[in-house]
């Protein structure tokens, strides 16, 4: 989570609880600056960084007060950028490219930073690059990335503890900060998890000589800590849809509102079609901005160019992270002009190169073949199942379905979009009743022995739950009601479910292949990509 959850409604005494758990995680924060002071390891940072996570308790108090991301999450954020040395006009330096959307925003980001990334080979401009964005797939270092590569797990602890003791030392130096005088609470002295990372990237990529930044917002973009940028380069809006409905609003009216707030006066700003209620809404608020809102077809210039997978949706993603690649080295190179009616091969080979892991993603094992794809929202599951069910055409052989969507109820009602998509693109190739034949339910818990790594470590959900396996239990009897035929099975763990799929591989005839499905999650993709590989960064 990117925010401290703000009303100006809600009464102090409904806070009692909350308030006294603040205090408490304050009393941790403190307690992890004495231990980090003494070890400056990576495996040290995340631990420390752990710490700072928002525990599942505080989240379901917020929630259940009506507690939303407001401007004092914006106010803390500009707080925590000046005690550690900066202001907002220093990230002007980093020339950022701004990304926010519910589905492509990071696809777009990977195209603009690839599209970058082999324009400065061949011509030494950008000097450095870097890309945020979030969640980690397998290393927490995999959000902060230079040139392409997460920084290394020296140069995080370094920065990562750089940061961690100038906030401490600014509030030994200054005393707690009081920022939102409604609840009379002291400001934490650190950001929790994610907008401490956000933090930390700024001094990383300040530090390092960055000079073009892409990075994707969290969640929404009006209150998410990535917000703090005053003067973008370029802005980007991707697909938008509903998510977060919690935090955002359950329209994409509302949902547009928030994404609309990175654009910035002054700025270039992009996004792609809309649904017709949301692009009237981000072009109302461009207007109140006196931004010039420019709505992207998809670049008749991608035409031979192989975009992967070669879908409508990843052509618009790619339309608009090349929109923002050539924004920015208009300005970094006196000597670049856009063609209109080719592009260079720099920007062909970026399109065409990316790495963007865990997203359409296939890993041959013999005789299973693994699609894996972090889609998490009703919209990007059947998308996800419609590119499975492409990849399956002409295939034989079982398909089974990997799925776990930890902490929101609405999920359950997202598996019947999945068989859907699944049916119908069958249908479209004469096969009436094509469906997955086992289904596997698994929490995010990565090892059966071992459990979480460091880097796996989530306190934001209901540890009872998990370990009850509610969610589990509740999507196993949403599919049997939908799709009495298949074969059900929950298991505790990732290790748990990749063990039963490869367990089929002894069991298909000669040319068939057991087609497996991973989605509903980033968190479950990582933890699958790091027992299938073995990996300790993507």
């Amino acid at each position: 989570m990117h925010h401290v959850f703000r009303h100006p409604r809600c009464p102090l005494a409904s806070f009692s609880n909350l308030i006294q758990l603040k205090h408490k995680s304050c009393f941790v924060w403190r307690t992890m600056a004495t231990q980090a002071e003494t070890g400056r390891t990576y495996s040290d940072a995340i631990d420390a960084l752990n710490s700072l996570q928002t525990p599942y308790a505080i989240i379901e108090a917020r929630r259940k007060a009506g507690i939303r991301p407001d401007a004092t999450s914006i106010a803390e954020m500009r707080a925590y950028l000046r005690r550690i040395g900066y202001s907002p006009a220093d990230l002007d330096r980093l020339n950022i490219l701004h990304v926010a959307g519910t589905k492509g925003k990071g696809s777009t980001c990977a195209f603009a930073a690839s599209i970058l990334s082999q324009y400065q080979r061949t011509h030494g401009v950008p000097n450095r690059i870097g890309l945020f964005t979030s969640p980690h797939l397998i290393a927490v270092r995999e959000r902060i990335r230079i040139d392409g590569k997460p920084v290394s797990e020296e140069l995080f602890a370094r920065y990562f503890f750089e940061v961690w003791d100038r906030l401490g030392d600014a509030e030994q130096r200054e005393g707690p900060m009081i920022l939102d005088e409604r609840l009379d609470v002291p400001t934490p002295p650190r950001p929790i998890y994610a907008r401490y990372l956000t933090l930390m990237s700024y001094h990383v990529f300040l530090q390092m000589g960055v000079d073009a930044a892409v990075y994707e917002t969290g969640i929404g973009g009006e209150f998410d800590a990535t917000n703090i940028v005053e003067r973008p380069l370029a802005s980007g809006i991707s697909t938008l849809g509903i998510d977060h409905v919690f935090a955002l609003g359950n329209t994409v009216e509302k949902i547009a509102w928030h994404k609309a707030g990175i654009m910035k006066t002054g700025s270039a700003a992009f996004t792609i079609e809309q649904l017709p209620t949301a692009a009237e809404v981000l072009q109302k608020r461009a207007d109140e901005k006196g931004v010039s809102l420019k709505v992207l077809d998809v670049d008749p210039r991608l035409e031979n160019v192989a975009i992967r997978p070669d879908a409508l949706f990843q052509k618009k993603n790619a339309s608009l992270g090349l929109a923002l690649a050539e924004t920015a080295l208009q300005k970094l190179d006196p000597d670049f002009k856009p063609d209109p009616s080719s592009l260079p091969k720099e920007f062909v080979d970026g399109l065409e190169q990316v790495v963007w892991r865990g997203r359409c993603e296939v890993k041959n094992e013999a005789p299973i073949v693994w699609h894996i794809d972090g889609a998490h929202t009703v919209d990007s599951l059947k998308m996800a199942t419609k590119w499975f069910a492409g990849e399956c055409d002409n295939k034989q052989g079982p398909k089974v379905l990997i799925f776990n969507q930890q902490g929101r109820e609405e999920a359950v009602h997202f598996l019947e979009g999945i068989i859907t998509a699944l049916k119908t693109h069958g249908q479209a190739r004469g096969i009436e009743d094509d469906a997955f034949e086992h289904v596997i339910f698994c929490s995010n818990v990565t090892h059966k022995q071992t459990g979480y790594s460091r880097d796996f470590v989530n306190h934001q959900y209901d540890p009872e739950a998990i370990k009850a396996l509610t969610a589990q239990h509740g999507f196993a009897d949403k599919w049997k009601e939908l799709e009495p035929k298949a074969k059900i099975t929950v298991v505790p763990t990732i290790e748990d479910a990749i063990t039963l799929v490869r367990d089929l591989g002894p069991s298909v005839g000669e040319g068939q292949t057991v087609q497996a499905l991973i989605t509903g999650s980033l968190h479950l993709v990582g933890g699958a990509l790091a027992i299938l590989e073995g990996a300790d960064a993507l």
